[in-house]
């Protein structure tokens, strides 16, 4: 998991004129919410925004530097103008570090089925699991092989590895993905 860095200071002044001001700086305002629900204003960066938005999953965890004081953090929503495709307003969540997050993930598939390469065929069953585990032990994707899977086989929600501190609360015997013999 590469580290991903953000750097922001604590804003004072809110509203239209002071957001204007702001972007025409190459600032961007934006909002960090803990687990208590509590707001905090802040600005930062529209380049080292970018950089780190551009490459991340929504269970990323990066790391948010305000006024010096270094927290996890994960970006939970981004506005942005789909005409010049400039973030306009940013969104962080800094849970407690104890504090289990519940998030569906997509599984990415690579590879072929063995059985496919013998003339089957390959159904993507489902895609998402739901997990549980705090900001620390996100994943930040899950990658399934499906190389083996041959005829009337199956990849299973068991059959995939989530690292330490992960709770799964999809069915384990749920499958992802199967290859059907060929008619």
């Amino acid at each position: 998991m590469s580290k991903q860095i953000i750097n922001a200071k604590t804003r004072t002044t809110t509203g239209k004129t002071a957001a204007k001001n702001l972007r025409k700086e190459g600032r961007i305002p934006a909002v960090v919410y803990n687990d208590k629900g509590e707001a905090t204003s802040l600005e930062i960066s529209e380049v080292e925004f970018n950089k780190v938005w551009r490459t991340i999953t929504p269970t990323t965890s990066i790391t948010l530097n305000i006024d010096g004081k270094e927290s996890l953090a994960l970006i939970k929503d981004a506005e942005y103008n789909i005409r010049t495709d400039r973030v306009l307003h940013a969104d962080f969540f800094v849970p407690a570090a104890d504090q289990k997050l519940v998030m569906k993930m997509k599984v990415h598939f690579k590879g072929t089925p063995a059985g496919v390469l013998k003339g089957g065929f390959k159904k993507e069953r489902n895609n998402q699991v739901k997990i549980k585990a705090t900001i620390a032990d996100l994943p930040e994707t899950i990658v399934a092989d499906i190389s083996k899977i041959n005829v009337s086989e199956a990849l299973r929600v068991k059959d995939l590895e989530f690292g330490k501190g992960v709770e799964v609360l999809t069915d384990m015997e749920l499958p992802l993905v199967t290859v059907a013999p060929a008619r």
